[in-house]
């Protein structure tokens, strides 16, 4: 019977794909959503996209076994992210008018540049995506207490994501998030109550967490302690920024204040909604103590595992559809966020420019949906190998944006002197400290990817006020269309304003 309420949701989930394909016209529909999103389907889809596997397994589950101080980077360091960009970059990105982030890199640097930065940015999103196909597979596999294996539950969950995405792109994204919000939101909602009346109610579950330390952030004030905190909140915080998902989003309001707003406001219920999968894990461990404990302390990513088991053998079958479909919903909308960004990144900023950028908008968008085929298989393949958690994967992709695309994007948007050669020095000296740190001193006092962004802020400042070798001086005049707007497109590759879209 849940099996069959999980197909059926699975299928109605494409159908909302194949329904949102109709407003596929060019790669702006298909990248962005023709630039045309209202407020509450922009929040939606900033919220579901991010609201993923790592939220309801992964957070939950690392939350009971290291308190808040396991969980800096997601959602704290996570809702950080969305806050800053909503703040500070979402009205510059949408002035910009711009198909992808990578778009920002050639318009403001050049050509090589935009390569570097794209190139990391793709990379970056193989854990990602690989974190909530795992997930998939997981979810999967629960539901049929076992016989569905692990490696077919990835490869059935990749193509039914693939199925909807080739047809839909940023359109079905916008369509399905908007659709599992409510089913996330309402359903995680119902678990709560459920278990935490199970657990004793509220207060007491509240007051358990309390006395077993789960609220410590610091459980000492050792150096050590400190930076490893603030270096996992600053991965996500602003490794994330860089990002072509959140970019997507931005981009895909029907003005800038959408933009903004949209962004704000998704960042605020995402930090909020994601302390309910921690008061669920926590109620898990009041009402099995027993098998959670054994599942915290298992060697292997066992512990992922603690609320689906629990949801299976303590609630009824209505509570088992409601979970299974939140934690679906949460899964499909941040897997689909998570292949449809690198698909963009790689086919406008790699693979076109290789092509010399000729390339007509119908060349491109079948070009998009060749690749996103290829990354979604490749993905697949990766995750069907992995051993990490789906939490250390989520947080291992932001240390390569972190360290090689970040400083290139926070000074080029603001500081007009920034120039190609030192966004080439910031991207080499970023990732070659990073690795190089990596191998070196991975448990060193200051984490690798902090010595990275430290490196990658050196590189761009003494490139810039180095003598100039190559490059130029690129072209400051984006920061004056990022905070003023332009009436004109530059390039190719902007994206058709928002009452062109359709040919309106």
């Amino acid at each position: 019977m849940l099996v069959g309420f999980v197909a059926l949701y699975l299928l109605v989930t494409i159908g909302i794909g194949w329904y949102a394909a109709r407003r596929v016209h060019n790669a702006t529909d298909y990248f962005v959503a023709g630039r045309s999103l209202p407020l509450y389907m922009n929040m939606a889809t900033v919220f579901a996209t991010w609201f993923g596997a790592e939220t309801v397994l992964a957070v939950s589950s690392t939350f009971l076994r290291d308190g808040l101080g396991g969980v800096a980077a997601d959602p704290f360091g996570a809702a950080a992210c969305l806050i800053i960009v909503a703040i500070v970059f979402a009205k510059r990105f949408y002035r910009l008018n711009l198909l992808t982030i990578g778009d920002f890199y050639k318009k403001r640097y050049n050509r090589t540049v935009e390569l570097g930065t794209a190139v990391a940015i793709t990379l970056s999103y193989l854990g990602w995506a690989s974190a909530n196909l795992m997930a998939l597979g997981i979810c999967f596999n629960v539901l049929s207490r076992g016989a569905i294996p692990l490696e077919t539950g990835i490869m059935i969950g990749a193509a039914v994501v693939l199925v909807y995405l080739l047809i839909g792109g940023m359109w079905a994204v916008a369509f399905t998030d908007l659709f599992q919000t409510v089913i996330i939101v309402l359903g995680l909602l119902y678990i709560a109550v459920l278990l935490g009346g199970q657990a004793g109610g509220f207060e007491r579950v509240v007051s358990a967490a309390a006395g077993e330390g789960k609220f410590v952030v610091l459980p000492s004030f050792e150096t050590r302690d400190v930076i490893a905190l603030f270096a996992a909140f600053l991965t996500m915080a602003l490794g994330s920024i860089a990002q072509q998902d959140v970019f997507q989003r931005v981009t895909s309001a029907k003005d800038e204040k959408t933009a903004m707003r949209g962004t704000l406001f998704g960042g605020i219920a995402y930090l909020v909604i994601a302390f309910v999968p921690m008061f669920i894990a926590m109620s898990a461990f009041l009402i099995e103590k027993d098998m959670v404990s054994k599942m915290l302390a298992s060697d292997g990513n066992d512990f992922q595992l603690i609320l689906p088991t629990l949801i299976l053998n303590n609630t009824p079958l209505f509570a088992q559809a409601l979970f299974f479909g939140a934690l679906l919903s949460a899964i499909l909308s941040t897997a689909s966020g998570a292949l449809l960004a690198p698909t963009a990144i790689f086919s406008e900023n790699i693979l076109k420019p290789a092509l010399g950028g000729r390339m007509s908008d119908r060349n491109l968008l079948m070009t998009a949906r060749i690749m996103l085929v290829l990354f979604t298989g490749s993905t697949m393949l990766f995750a069907l190998n992995s051993q990490s958690s789906m939490y250390e994967m989520v947080q291992n992709a932001y240390k390569v944006t972190l360290v090689a695309a970040f400083t290139p994007l926070a000074f080029g948007m603001f500081w007009r002197r920034a120039t190609p050669q030192g966004a080439l020095l910031s991207i080499v000296f970023g990732l070659a400290t990073w690795i190089t740190m990596e191998q070196l001193a991975p448990e060193g006092l200051i984490p690798p990817q902090l010595v990275g962004l430290g490196a990658a802020i050196f590189g761009m400042v003494a490139g810039t006020l180095a003598p100039t070798i190559a490059g130029g001086r690129g072209h400051p005049n984006v920061v004056d269309e990022a905070v003023h707007g332009h009436a004109h497109l530059h390039g190719s590759s902007a994206a058709p304003a928002p009452g062109h879209a359709h040919g309106r």
